[in-house]
Order: structure tokens, then C-alpha cells, then sequence
């Protein structure tokens, strides 16, 4: 059986670019503080790089690997109904900044790459960043228009409170 095809180009490319939006789609940047301190920037590392903040939000994944990394297949699945097939296109890890990417396959409603980056700013600040560019691929998610858009942005929001919560920070 072969591999599926991602569903978009340029494939990657919110690796270098957070905000990069190609021509003819839309772009995501929601930007939601953590905390503060190495303690809370390594909690919300494994906390994302282990599928946990997505498993807390009520999302099913659908993998085989324990951990986010390039090449992984997931299956991003929402009320049981809706499945939505990706893959890691990348993943970074430096000293402050850490995170990965996946990028729609046949068969997602959507086409496009999300971008999720935790960073540790000079004075110690906690920050994640979800990123993403996209567009319908399903002809319901063309007839969601803005309001699928907007879930989207909701979808983004709620990485933040989730992700903050299981480090232990309300602030």
C-alpha cells in the first residue's frame, strides 16, 4: 500500500516562517502565554511532543508513535466522526524555542500545515504558538466558510488554556 500525498505546497514551510501563508489560502496565529520558567517551557515540551494536550482537549490521536516526529503519521479525530489524516513535516528542538508541524494527507477535511511552538522569551516568559495556513479541501468545509474558520481559531485558543492547565499555571 502506498503512503498517502500531502494534500498542499509548499509542504514545510511553516518551519521557517510561523506567519508564511501561501497565495490562496488562510493563515492562523494564535500566540497564548504558559507561564514562566524552564520548569514550565520543559513541562509544555513533552506535554506537546506526546500527543497530551491534544488527547486533553477531548481530540483523538491516532498514531503509532509515542512522540511527535518527522514522518509520523496521526490521525487527528474530533467527536468520533470527523478523521482527519496528517504527517510531522518537522520538528525543531532548541534550548528556548521547541515544537512541530503536520501537514494535511488525502482524506483531511482541510489543506494546509499547523504549527505548534512552545518558546522561552529573555525574561523567562513561557509562550505557545499555534500557526497555520489552510484552506477547504471537502465540500463541507467550503460550505463552513468563515464558521469553520472561526472553530479553527477557537481550536487554537483552547491549545493555549489546555496546555497552561496541565503545566500547572493559571497565569
Amino acid at each position: 500500500m502506498s503512503s498517502p500525498h500531502f494534500t498542499y505546497e509548499p509542504v514545510g514551510a511553516t518551519r521557517e516562517n510561523l506567519t508564511a501563508c501561501p497565495p490562496g489560502f488562510h493563515s492562523l496565529h494564535v500566540r497564548s502565554r504558559i507561564g514562566e520558567g524552564e520548569e514550565v517551557f520543559q513541562s509544555a515540551v513533552e506535554t506537546l511532543f506526546t500527543w497530551r494536550m491534544h488527547r486533553a482537549m477531548g481530540v483523538g490521536i491516532e498514531t503509532d508513535a509515542d512522540r511527535a516526529a518527522t514522518g509520523v503519521d496521526v490521525t487527528v479525530t474530533l467527536a468520533g466522526l470527523l478523521k482527519a489524516p496528517c504527517r510531522v513535516v518537522w520538528t525543531l528542538s532548541e534550548p528556548r524555542r521547541t515544537g512541530w508541524a503536520y501537514g494535511t494527507l488525502e482524506g483531511h477535511p482541510e489543506s494546509g500545515e499547523e504549527a505548534f511552538v512552545v518558546d522561552r522569551t529573555g525574561d523567562g516568559t513561557v509562550w505557545l504558538t499555534v500557526a497555520a495556513f489552510s484552506r477547504p479541501q471537502k465540500w463541507y468545509t467550503r460550505a463552513g466558510g468563515p464558521a469553520a474558520r472561526a472553530v479553527q481559531q477557537a481550536y487554537a485558543h483552547r491549545c493555549g488554556t489546555t496546555l497552561r492547565k496541565l503545566c500547572g499555571r493559571n497565569t
